[in-house]
C-alpha cells in the first residue's frame, strides 16, 4: 500500500489553538530581530502563527508556506491580507534571503535534519534568525498508545506501509549541525502539561496531528474503528484527575540560531 497525501483537517487542528500557541509565544519572546528583511513561516497551517508574526513585526512582508491546500484555503479565508504559498519545506528556497525563518511544529515532518537545518540557516540574510519548535515525544504516552494500536494484526496489515515522521535529533546533534554555519545557537526543551476536558479531547488532539498519516489512508468506517481502538488504548495512559480533566503532556524542543 502506498500512502497518499496527508489529509490535514484545519478545524480539528484549530480546536486546540490556545494550547498550541503556548510554545509559539515562548519562542517569539526569545527572538531578537535587528536586521531588515522578510519573514517566512514554514508549515504555516491555518495561518494563526503567521498572523502572530505579522503583528509582532508590522511593516515587514510576512509569507506563510504549507503543503496542505486545505490549510492554505483556511489561512487565506481567515487572514486575506497576508501572503500564502503552496510548497514543500524540503525543497523550498527563497528568492531573497529573509531576516527570519520561523517553523512551528512543522520541521519534524521533514526528513534529514542534518542537511535541512544548515540549508535553512544558509537561506537567511546575514544576522538573520532561524526559529524552530517541534514536538519531541518519542517516549510520550500518546505515541505508546499508537504503537499499541498499530501492533494489532488488523492494523498492522492495513497500516504497515504508512510512513510518518522520524523523531527529532538530540539537542547536541542540532548544535553540531548548526554551529559551523551560524554565529550563535540556543537550544532548550520544555514540557507542557495541558489540562484537557476529557479523554476524547486527547484523541481529538492526536487525530489532528500524529494520527494524520494513518487517518489519511482510511475510509470513514475504518477511521471510526481506528479511533475507537486508539481511545481504548489511551484510556489506560491518561486517567482522569480528581476534577475529571485529563493531563496531556507535550515535550517540545526549541532551536534558535542566528546566522
Amino acid at each position: 500500500m502506498t500512502a497518499g497525501p496527508r489529509q490535514w483537517q484545519p478545524g480539528v487542528y484549530l480546536a486546540f489553538a490556545a494550547f498550541r500557541a503556548r510554545p509559539v509565544e515562548d519562542l517569539l519572546h526569545r527572538i531578537v530581530l535587528d536586521v531588515p528583511g522578510d519573514i517566512v513561516d514554514l508549515g504555516c497551517g491555518a495561518g494563526n502563527v503567521t498572523d502572530m508574526l505579522a503583528a509582532k513585526w508590522p511593516g515587514r512582508q510576512v509569507m506563510g508556506l504549507d503543503s496542505s491546500l486545505a490549510m492554505l484555503a483556511e489561512a487565506r479565508k481567515r487572514f486575506p491580507t497576508l501572503r500564502w504559498e503552496h510548497g514543500d519545506i524540503g525543497t523550498w528556497s527563497p528568492a531573497t534571503k529573509p531576516a527570519l525563518i520561523f517553523a512551528n511544529a512543522a520541521l519534524h515532518w521533514v526528513p534529514d535534519h542534518a542537511a535541512l537545518f544548515p540549508r535553512l540557516a544558509a537561506a537567511l540574510s546575514p544576522g538573520g534568525v532561524l526559529a524552530v519548535q517541534m514536538p519531541n515525544t518519542a517516549d510520550a504516552p500518546y505515541r505508546a498508545c499508537l504503537d499499541t494500536v498499530l501492533a494489532s494484526p488488523a492494523w498492522t496489515l492495513r497500516l504497515g506501509a504508512v510512513s510518518t515522521h522520524p523523531d527529532p535529533l538530540r539537542a547536541e546533534d542540532y548544535y553540531a549541525v548548526l554551529a559551523p554555519h551560524t554565529a550563535a545557537v540556543d537550544i532548550w526543551e520544555t514540557h507542557y502539561v495541558h489540562a484537557l476536558e476529557t479523554l476524547d479531547a486527547v484523541v481529538a488532539w492526536v487525530s489532528g496531528a500524529a494520527l494524520v498519516p494513518y487517518l489519511s489512508v482510511l475510509d470513514d468506517d475504518e477511521k471510526h474503528r481506528f479511533l475507537a481502538d486508539y481511545r481504548a488504548a489511551a484510556a489506560a495512559c491518561y486517567p482522569p484527575q480528581a476534577d475529571g480533566r485529563v493531563l496531556f503532556t507535550m515535550r517540545r524542543i526549541f532551536v534558535l540560531a542566528r546566522r
